[in-house]
């Protein structure tokens, strides 16, 4: 009997690399985008760990424990999560991965699965050797990255100019409204380019992976957040806008934003943090950090315990001194009252888990945010504290902000692209005027493949801009789709943007369509290597013709573009 389990295992680890393999080709390009949004590097892979000897698990030694956590943190852990007990991705517990095996997990690595599991070993990403070390590595205890607290950010907070000593009136003749804050992505940078002459005014030396950029609502400052979790806050008062302020809220992070609620403008920022899970409330013209509160606790549907739900996103209230904190593991959306933070009070809504980005609807009273993983757009009444529906939309939704427009049928509409399919959502936002349609995919639109990080229109404009950047296919991350919002049924133009570019060879992904000031000029980025050219392609809304093109050997990587009026007032 023992003999015919043993035999049954073997035929059937035998048999399942062809099987895998021919599944896994069969949704690899289907599941490629997703792969490649989730599979980025991780600060944390840099962060030394504490090694668990785990005397069931097979040997490693030091030196192999160190080079496949910075494996598994570069490539891994944005499905699987820091302490492998699954996020988007399924759990690696040594209660799950020692009853395995090593030759089983090999296979899996080495092969991928068609459930999105990437073929790590036969695409060539790991060599035998490498797959072979995180079959042993995800049978160990998992490392957790240390904690990270007040004495921690405290001893990172520098007040590089402080308040008294910046200027009191501004002090450059810039068009503050139509500078652009682009992420300079591996140089650890942001250029600051003003949008009237197309030049850069300044590149101010940042966090690494710049993950968004924040106008106050005064519109002085700006505040950007690395993936390493660095704030820098810069004075667009100054001559030449640079840094006045920085500090560190975690070891990983995405999100910041800053007061806007009348009486509040400019007070505070806050930062929402990977890891640890928590987000920091901070002083708004010096960083100085205030309030630390953390976010794990249980899941909106199973209600069981998560230990690391990630802060990813945050928007600040038009209506109230409120943030809206989006937790993604648990499915959870704060509105947290920042009035006084001494005794903060804090609305719990539950959404659905793996909440992402969105944005405010054209009102600004409605907050769209996309729970990727759950094939959801939650909207939250951000003037009641409610929730105001759940929307099924297509695969994987990420909206970026999203884009607002007035359909021609349907009324005022909220669209989202998606990772995981070709379809544009088009959701009704317009309760008051509109009720049959509020809260519905009023339509969806074909665009041209999955991949899709953004999309944006503006209100003097009357094309909807949708970007493919993470599609497998070289053309089609390398154009631009425009839809007629008038004549939505006439399908989409695709533009050769990465071809107007002329930076010679690269990836020259195309990503992020951004306004400029007066709603004329869409900007995208071509994004290559960080040893290739990269640049910046302006094009005129009305005609869709090639306007400009910023090259310069500074623009390393760029990636995310803000406009600093339309981030100051949420146009999108």
């Amino acid at each position: 009997m023992k003999r015919n389990k043993w035999l049954q295992r073997s035929l059937g680890l035998a048999m399942l690399p062809l099987a895998i393999g021919v599944a896994f080709a069969d949704n690899a390009k289907k599941d490629a985008a997703d792969v490649q949004y989730h599979a980025g590097g991780s600060p944390l892979a840099n962060v030394e760990m504490y090694q668990d000897i785990n005397p069931k698990a097979p040997p490693m030694t030091k030196a192999e424990f160190d080079k496949a956590r910075r494996i598994y943190f570069e490539r891994c852990a944005g499905c699987h999560g820091v302490l492998r007990k699954g996020a988007t991705g399924k759990p690696l517990t040594p209660d799950i991965t020692l009853d395995k095996g090593t030759d089983y997990l090999k296979v899996f690595i080495q092969y991928g699965s068609p459930a999105g599991m990437p073929n790590w070993g036969t695409s060539g990403e790991l060599t035998d050797a490498e797959v072979d070390l995180m079959a042993r590595y995800v049978q160990q205890t998992p490392p957790q990255p240390p904690e990270y607290g007040m004495a921690e950010m405290k001893n990172t907070w520098k007040v590089i100019v402080p308040p008294e000593k910046r200027p009191t009136k501004k002090m450059n003749s810039y068009n503050l409204d139509n500078i652009f804050s682009t992420t300079l992505r591996d140089s650890g940078e942001i250029a600051l380019i003003d949008g009237d002459s197309k030049q850069i005014i300044n590149i101010v030396k940042t966090g690494y992976a710049v993950h968004i950029s924040r106008t106050s609502a005064s519109g002085r400052y700006l505040y950007v957040i690395g993936r390493d979790a660095k704030i820098n806050l810069i004075d667009l008062w100054m001559p030449k806008p640079d840094n006045v302020a920085e500090v560190r809220i975690g070891l990983e992070a995405r999100s910041v934003e800053t007061s806007k609620a009348k009486g509040y403008e400019d007070k505070y920022a806050i930062a929402g943090a990977y890891w640890p899970p928590q987000f920091t409330i901070m002083n708004g013209d010096t960083l100085e950090p205030l309030k630390i509160v953390g976010t794990r606790g249980m899941t909106v549907d199973t209600q069981e315990y998560h230990p690391e739900p990630r802060v990813a996103s945050i928007v600040a209230s038009h209506f109230k001194p409120e943030f809206v904190v989006n937790v993604k593991e648990t499915g959870k959306i704060l509105m947290v009252d920042y009035s006084n933070i001494n005794a903060l009070k804090t609305t719990e809504i539950g959404a659905a888990r793996f909440l992402h980005d969105g944005g405010w609807d054209a009102s600004k009273r409605y907050f769209m945010v996309a729970a990727n993983q759950s094939n959801k757009v939650a909207a939250v009444d951000a003037k009641d504290g409610k929730l105001a529906a759940l929307i099924e939309v297509g695969k994987i939704p990420h909206p970026g902000r999203g884009a607002n427009f007035v359909h021609p049928k349907f009324g005022p509409v909220w669209a989202t692209g998606h990772l995981g399919d070709e379809t544009v959502s088009l959701i009704g936002t317009d309760p008051q005027k509109h009720p049959k349609q509020a809260w519905k995919v009023v339509e969806t639109l074909k665009g041209q493949g999955g991949g899709s990080l953004f999309l944006k229109t503006h209100p003097k404009s009357k094309n909807l801009w949708v970007d493919t950047a993470l599609n497998p296919d070289p053309q089609v991350s390398q154009s631009i789709a425009v839809f007629d919002i008038d004549n939505l049924g006439k399908g989409y133009q695709v533009l050769p943007i990465a071809e107007w570019a002329g930076v010679g060879e690269g990836a020259k992904r195309v990503l992020q369509p951004e306004y400029n000031l007066a709603g004329d000029e869409v900007w995208f980025s071509v994004w290559s290597a960080k040893n290739q050219q990269s640049a910046i392609v302006v094009v005129d809304d009305k005609t869709r013709k090639l306007k400009a093109v910023i090259k310069d050997s500074r623009l390393i990587t760029p990636t995310g573009k803000f406009n600093l009026h339309n981030t100051q007032h949420d146009v999108y």
